[in-house]
């Protein structure tokens, strides 16, 4: 309760005393309401047995005046099933708070800091409100720029954890360049480090851990963790390289073994050539023992200040974001190749393949897919395209193997939008899915009918068109009615859904969700 009152404190006397300057905000609230069916396993826990609603709610305010930006941030948790679908969670208070101040080329921030080095595989600290993300340093940042070459920041804090902190402490530098080489040709280097410093109480659990263990495969823990990556961007011509090597010293690892003590290394690279009508980007990364935690004891998303690229392709249709693969922290290598062509305004094609194994040459997951958009049919928009994918779901889904074998599926789909004028317009997507693996096969479909720049109307339904009965009782609908409508600054949204149980997964990172009944409304507005 005093780190609350601190906060509002401080907000307040700094936007009370500022005599002039420029307020911003951000409104965000989600309720749902539960609706039991058994039939898709929507119950047996007290948001569906006994609550029955429930939500959460941001509002966030951003005041800047002189050089000085401060920002603080409400969050409310009133029986949400956000951290944990099967749990209510009933919390609230100042989610975030900071102020920072330039001078002089120098940015400091005091508060919580959201940052990143490289592409975020040593240090990311980033909010993602979908899977209740919010890893935020709590400390103090420091970013100078010394000249137009080169800047160069350093930070020291704690790892957020909702309305708390882990223990453990993080102290981080990297620095940046940007340099011209010639006429076409441009880089932006850099160098980063981060040290981990553990707490004594996570320490003392991690060493009665290792000693639960046989003699000989006890170890010594380290209460410090280094990590170190260099990265780099080359622009030349029509070609941008990206290129970042990363190495962790050794320290202990949760493994599915248990906890080792391992180091750890992850290369990553994307290369990308575009040109009128043509392009091609492709990409690569190793992963090897990168587990980036503030302590050990810390499992699925928790605790992690990191955040590892993924190689697959994030698909928007709604059966194909099914199985979405996580990046790997232990072992992954994989590589993605895609392909883009627009002979004219009226045709674009893509084809794209991803490939990615354990280091032990296990199968994680394959992917070809291909799509084309067609515009030359007056007030019609074609998008038809076809996808073939492998998935294990054993590891991402964390199953017996025995009884859920990689996933092979099939699936084409179609999207049309006709445009009835230039505010209303109607979409309809269709997609089937076939598979033997999992629940069996689905075909979903999907009918929007839109006003420009207000209203969205959308019905669809998902159908499990030929189950695999190994996994379910019978075949299910789960249909969804939808209404959003925009006015200014707000949107409102409406929907009545039933969705099935899987993995939900945001820029790389993904949890499991069980089955959903009921009613959801949402609220988002800036100001």
């Amino acid at each position: 309760m005093k780190k609350v009152f601190v906060a509002l404190l401080m907000a307040s006397a700094f936007f009370t005393k500022a005599q002039q300057g420029n307020l911003s905000g951000d409104l965000m609230m989600n309720v749902n309401f539960f609706q039991r069916d058994t039939n898709i396993k929507a119950a047996g826990n007290q948001l569906y047995d006994n609550f029955l609603s429930g939500g959460e709610g941001w509002l966030g305010l951003r005041y800047s005046v002189k050089g000085f930006t401060g920002t603080v941030r409400f969050d409310a948790f009133q029986n949400s099933n956000l951290q944990n679908p099967t749990t209510a969670l009933t919390a609230a208070g100042v989610g975030m708070y900071s102020l920072s101040k330039e001078f002089q080329n120098l940015t400091i921030t005091a508060g919580h800091v959201y940052d990143q080095i490289g592409s975020g595989i040593i240090f990311r600290a980033y909010e993602d409100r979908g899977l209740l993300i919010d890893n935020a340093l709590f400390g103090l940042h420091l970013k100078y720029r010394a000249n137009k070459y080169l800047t160069v920041k350093g930070f020291s804090g704690q790892t957020k954890y909702l309305f708390d902190r882990y223990k453990p402490i993080l102290k981080g530098f990297a620095a940046e360049g940007d340099f011209d080489l010639g006429k076409n040709v441009h880089i932006t280097p850099g160098i980063g480090t981060v040290n981990r410093t553990m707490d004594q109480a996570s320490m003392d659990l991690v060493i009665s851990t290792i000693n639960s263990y046989p003699v000989n495969e006890r170890f010594t823990p380290v209460y410090n963790s280094f990590a170190s990556t260099f990265y780099n961007t080359l622009n030349a011509g029509d070609f941008t390289w990206y290129v970042e090597g990363a190495y962790k010293t050794h320290e202990a690892v949760a493994t599915g073994l248990g906890l080792k003590r391992l180091n750890g290394n992850v290369i990553y690279s994307t290369l990308g050539y575009s040109k009128s009508k043509f392009g091609i980007n492709a990409t690569f990364k190793r992963t090897e023992n990168f587990m980036m935690r503030t302590s050990p004891n810390e499992t699925l998303i928790k605790g992690l200040y990191n955040w590892q690229p993924i190689i697959a392709q994030i698909r928007p249709q709604r059966l194909i974001a099914r199985y979405t693969p996580p990046s790997q922290d232990l072992s992954e290598m994989g590589g993605a190749a895609n392909v883009f062509i627009t002979p004219n305004e009226n045709l674009s094609f893509n084809a794209s393949y991803t490939h990615i194994n354990s280091l032990a040459g296990d199968t994680l997951y394959r992917e070809a897919f291909a799509d084309a958009e067609i515009r030359s049919v007056k007030d019609f928009i074609f998008h038809v395209g076809l996808q073939y994918l492998v998935y294990n779901q054993s590891l991402y889904q964390q199953k017996v193997k025995a009884n859920y074998p990689n996933i092979i599926a099939l699936t084409p789909f179609l999207e049309v939008v006709y445009k009835i004028n230039q505010s209303k317009s109607i979409r309809t997507e269709l997609q089937y899915m076939n598979t033997k693996q999992d629940f069996g096969s689905w075909a979903f479909g999907l009918l929007e009918f839109s006003i420009a720049s207000h209203w969205s109307f959308a019905v669809s339904d998902m159908y499990n068109v030929k189950p695999n009965y190994t996994h379910v009782n019978k075949a299910h609908h789960y249909p969804n009615f939808f209404v959003a409508h925009t006015r200014g600054a707000h949107r409102f949204t409406a929907q009545y859904v039933k969705q099935v149980e899987g993995i939900n997964c945001t820029g790389g990172v993904c949890r499991y969700e069980p089955a959903f009944s009921g009613a959801k409304i949402g609220v988002i507005s800036t100001f």
